[in-house]
Parts: structure tokens; C-alpha cells; sequence
């Protein structure tokens, strides 16, 4: 929703939440935190890291697939982080 107030625009839209999970000594990890990193920079959102190595429910369901991208709590990639795909789901994400 976006709303006028005289020259300044406001808008009313859900920013995405962004997690990248990760875990120690996981070479695709610091691939995928430079491709979130660009995605998310591009479209001016933050992110957050999350480890799993210290929960073990996330090892549990994630140990095989990490680096795990969650969008609003749902997986949306893993292992190699496809960016153009990234791009779209988050833009999607931001038209509500």
C-alpha cells in the first residue's frame, strides 16, 4: 500500500525476513553469504546468519542441505545459491 503525504511517498510493504543458514567449516557457506549479501544489498533488505552447529533440531533437518536460504521461514534454496531466483522470490515477496 503506498500513501501520499504532500512530496514524500510512504510505503507500506513486508520487508522479507532473510536467513542464511549455516554451519562451521562449510566452504559453500561463504559463497552463499556473498551471494545473499549482493541479492539483499541490491534490493536495499538485510539478512541474517544462523548457525546450526549448536541446534540440534536445524542439524537434524538441514545437516545435509546447508547452506540453507529461508524466506519468511520457508526454504527457498540450498547448497548453491541461484541469485537471479533469490532476486525474484524477495521482489515477490516485497509486492505483498
Amino acid at each position: 500500500m503506498r500513501e501520499d503525504r504532500g512530496a514524500v511517498t510512504v510505503n507500506h510493504m513486508a520487508t522479507p525476513d532473510v536467513v542464511l543458514l549455516t554451519k562451521a567449516d562449510c566452504h559453500l557457506c561463504t559463497e552463499a553469504r556473498a551471494a545473499v549479501e549482493r541479492v539483499t544489498a541490491g534490493l536495499g533488505l538485510s539478512w541474517s546468519e544462523q548457525r546450526i552447529d549448536a541446534d540440534p533440531q536445524l542439524q537434524e533437518r538441514y545437516a545435509e542441505e546447508i547452506p540453507v536460504v529461508l524466506v519468511n521461514g520457508v526454504q527457498r534454496d540450498f547448497w548453491k545459491i541461484d541469485e537471479a531466483r533469490l532476486t525474484r522470490t524477495l521482489k515477490k515477496a516485497l509486492e505483498g
